[in-house]
């Protein structure tokens, strides 16, 4: 974009000149070269169209008596005086047009450079690394790239705003480079102090010894863990080996929670307290960036106070304009931002409603196990008392009917068996057959009514409870059988 013009046109004499418009950004003004044609030679048309227009090194001498105008810049009136008509009046109107944008974007331009002024004098006075003005330049430049985006800044005062930048963020990046090796170095001692302490503590949960008084201590090590100095590497680290201390001593406490457990890292009401603090740290993130666009608002305003231009003042008004359209921007996102957190800490509500519901259903689930459980074991000892039992009582009951059968036997034998003393008789004399007594049938039907009543309730208690009768008892009951049989057969 052009600051000077040469074209031709007429005087108010109607006679062909040459005319030249200079714009004077400084100033707001317009100054118009008027040259009659005689004056106006090729050379010195040529020279005005190569080297004064384009403002080479190599000077113009404009010959005496051509004339000057001053015009004061406007949009609306024209910046030639009535008399003066051209061929080109196209090329004026996208001057006068081009120019006026030309010296607001230099007074915007002016602005940018006090407030860069401003942060170069407090840089020049520091000593040590400043966090805050860091952030202000960072604020600083946001603008001006915002500004070069739109178009707004003319080119070479964007380079040059820039380059003065870029040396101010320089001067702080050295800064913080000392600061950090200090801070890494201090972080480092910290982090070895730190790891002394969490070894100890490490060493005494593996011991199992005073379980409650380590959990104190971890939650103290944490307290003290966010107000001292950490590079980012070893706050993670120490934060990791404090984590699992945690754990380590809780499942030596409670034991194992398992996947069942309320405190699964992916359950629905950690996922919306994760987003829960997301949100609070954007939330706060936000309330910084507006306090600093209010606080660059403020600034703005004592600035038009003290400004002494008009259009300096219209700079001013419009920068701050465009202030007040972030700020709002951004309270508009602020105020999403708060509804949503309403609606997530509602949620977080309902959500641990769930999770004390879930908990309460877990723990009756966990007595109704538990009972059952007792219940089962109370069934098993019953079992096993009844099945002594019945054992025992069928052992008695078996070991005296075949006490019986064996006492019955041995009659039998003694009866049959002649006399030692008889045997010549016998010889000489025939045996006499007398017929055996009638209440021994009746004892060996009392032994087998006996004997049957028992084996029938032996029988049906095996059938009823199937555990209680053993193999040693089916053998026991298939002697007793075949012993009766033997009997039966003796007697027929």
């Amino acid at each position: 974009m052009r600051n000077k013009i040469v074209l031709w046109g007429t005087d108010a004499a109607d006679e062909r000149i040459l005319v030249a418009l200079e714009l004077k950004i400084d100033e707001n003004k317009v100054i118009i070269y008027t040259f009659p044609e005689a004056l106006a030679t090729d050379d010195f048309y040529q020279q005005m169209m190569d080297n004064w227009r384009n403002d080479k090194e190599e000077p113009v001498i404009f010959p005496e008596g051509h004339q000057t105008f001053s015009r004061e810049l406007s949009i609306t009136e024209s910046i030639l005086p009535e008399e003066i008509k051209v061929e080109r009046t196209d090329l004026i109107q996208r001057a006068q047009t081009e120019w006026h944008f030309v010296v607001l974007s230099s007074k915007l331009s002016d602005a940018y450079r006090n407030e860069l002024k401003e942060l170069e004098e407090k840089l020049a006075s520091l000593k040590d690394y400043d966090k805050e003005l860091w952030g202000n330049l960072k604020n600083f430049w946001g603008k001006v790239q915002q500004q070069m985006r739109d178009r707004t800044l003319l080119r070479e005062h964007a380079d040059e705003i820039k380059a003065r930048t870029n040396k101010a963020f320089d001067t702080l990046k050295a800064l913080r480079s000392k600061m950090d090796d200090q801070f890494r170095e201090s972080s480092k001692e910290n982090m070895q102090r730190f790891s002394e302490t969490i070894e100890d503590v490490e060493k005494r949960i593996k011991e199992n010894t005073h379980l409650n008084k380590i959990f104190d201590e971890l939650k103290r090590l944490q307290k003290d863990l966010r107000g001292t100095t950490f590079t980012k590497e070893h706050r993670n680290k120490l934060w990791q080996r404090i984590d699992n201390a945690f754990k380590d001593v809780k499942e030596k406490r409670f034991g194992d929670r398992g996947d069942g457990g309320s405190g699964g890292g992916n359950s629905p009401l950690n996922r919306i307290t994760s987003r829960y603090n997301g949100l609070l740290n954007a939330i706060e993130k936000m309330e910084r960036s507006i306090k600093r666009d209010e606080d660059d608002l403020a600034f703005q305003a004592r600035k038009i106070d003290r400004t002494d231009g008009q259009l300096e003042a219209q700079i001013r008004q419009a920068k701050i304009q465009m202030i007040e359209q972030r700020v709002n921007s951004k309270k508009e996102k602020y105020e999403d931002m708060m509804k949503t957190k309403v609606q997530l800490e509602d949620k977080i509500e309902k959500e641990k409603s769930r999770e004390a519901q879930r908990q309460a259903k877990r723990q009756e689930e966990a007595a109704r196990r538990e009972a059952e459980a007792k219940a089962k074991e109370k069934i098993a000892e019953d079992i096993r008392q009844q099945q002594e039992k019945l054992e025992q009582e069928s052992g008695d009951q078996l070991a005296n009917a075949a006490q019986a059968i064996n006492e019955q036997k041995g009659g039998k034998k003694k009866v049959a068996e002649p006399s030692p003393e008889k045997d010549s008789l016998e010889a000489e004399t025939p045996p006499k057959v007398e017929t055996p007594p009638a209440p021994e049938e009746s004892l060996l039907d009392a032994i087998g009514t006996t004997i049957g009543e028992s084996l029938e309730d032996v029988v049906d208690t095996v059938k009823a409870v199937a555990e209680v009768v053993s193999a040693k008892i089916d053998e026991k009951v298939d002697d007793l059988k075949e012993d009766f049989n033997d009997l039966m057969k003796e007697e027929e």
